[in-house]
């Protein structure tokens, strides 16, 4: 699996936690039934999804501070995960460029939503990129 399918699954992941409430343990317990080919003892994906749910609360934090006009309650539930990937790699995953991950998030909107959901996922993590760049700076 490369990391493109990888960032797919996490973000069926991500969707699945945010629809049922359930644990990372419980969603990925469904997953191994459904997808039993699927390695999730280690690797990018587990690493991915481990680090998104464990920093949950600094990751909404960040997109809340650079979503203008836009509460992260009432978005997408599908861009939401999108975003939240991102920013995970964004904040923790050094050696992924930040255009890597940006460019990557816009691709995983196009797929799962629609031409708007990408516009709109660009410009919330070009918004995050500006912030943290700026604040490198200082």
């Amino acid at each position: 699996m490369n990391r493109h399918q990888a960032r797919e699954i996490i973000i069926q992941l991500l969707y699945q936690m945010d629809i049922n409430q359930e644990s990372l343990e419980q969603n990925l317990n469904v997953l191994r039934e459904e997808q039993p080919e699927l390695d999730l003892s280690s690797g990018f994906l587990v690493e991915l999804i481990q680090g998104v749910v464990e920093n949950l609360e600094q990751i909404d934090h960040v997109i809340t501070q650079n979503a203008v006009d836009w509460k992260i309650e009432r978005m997408g539930k599908v861009d939401k995960s999108i975003i939240r990937l991102a920013v995970y790699e964004i904040l923790y995953q050094d050696e992924i460029p930040v255009a890597v991950s940006i460019n990557e998030a816009v691709e995983l909107a196009k797929s799962f939503s629609d031409q708007q959901s990408s516009k709109f996922v660009n410009g919330v993590l070009g918004n995050i990129a500006d912030a943290l760049e700026d604040r490198e700076e200082d």
